[in-house]
């Protein structure tokens, strides 16, 4: 099912039992330039896209063609909408974006990843099985270690980043302690 508004470029393969939503681009240009002395250079972009069987993408959703190679969905995902998927990204099967989530070019994630809302993956990297990226989140290095639950930016184990959330918060009493028992030391001396 296409709804209204949506474009298909060139190059592009749809598989079975696919729901795009309004206003979706699929295969358009890759974000592909080289700076040059007073301008950018807009260099081509000549791959593909796949989508593959069962798979749903929200409205406004822009997936870009490969470059070189092809950027591919896999069976099964799901997008929420306003989400961007870079070139030559590879995204498995039964994957879930969250609303407005960003994966860069020549990524790589692999099956049954959660990427919650907001959420962003940087390029050249590589998201393990099984990895959950909560909302407000970025990845910015590769995930090797399959069903890893991540938070925050720059992403780490989710429990490890909310117990750092919970120092920070006390830093200000801390800190008002420490004043405190510098008066009393000074006051001493």
């Amino acid at each position: 099912i296409i709804h209204s508004n949506v474009s298909i470029y060139e190059d592009t393969t749809i598989g079975d039992n696919v729901i795009i939503h309004s206003n979706s681009t699929i295969g358009g240009d890759a974000c592909y330039y080289q700076k040059r002395v007073e301008r950018w250079v807009k260099l081509e972009s000549c791959g593909s896209t796949v989508i593959g069987n069962d798979v749903e993408i929200g409205c406004n959703c822009c997936i870009d063609k490969g470059v070189s190679g092809v950027t591919y969905i896999g069976d099964g995902t799901k997008f929420d909408n306003l989400i961007q998927v870079g070139h030559d990204t590879h995204i498995g099967k039964r994957v879930l974006l969250g609303a407005q989530s960003g994966i860069a070019g020549c990524t790589y994630i692999d099956d049954d990843c959660k990427i919650w809302a907001k959420a962003c993956v940087n390029k050249d990297l590589y998201v393990a099985k099984n990895t959950v990226l909560y909302a407000f989140s970025a990845i910015d290095k590769s995930v090797d270690e399959e069903g890893q639950t991540l938070f925050g930016i720059p992403a780490d184990d989710a429990k490890k980043k909310w117990r750092e959330l919970a120092y920070i918060r006390k830093l200000s009493t801390l800190v008002d302690d420490i004043n405190e028992l510098k008066k009393e030391i000074k006051s001493r001396h």
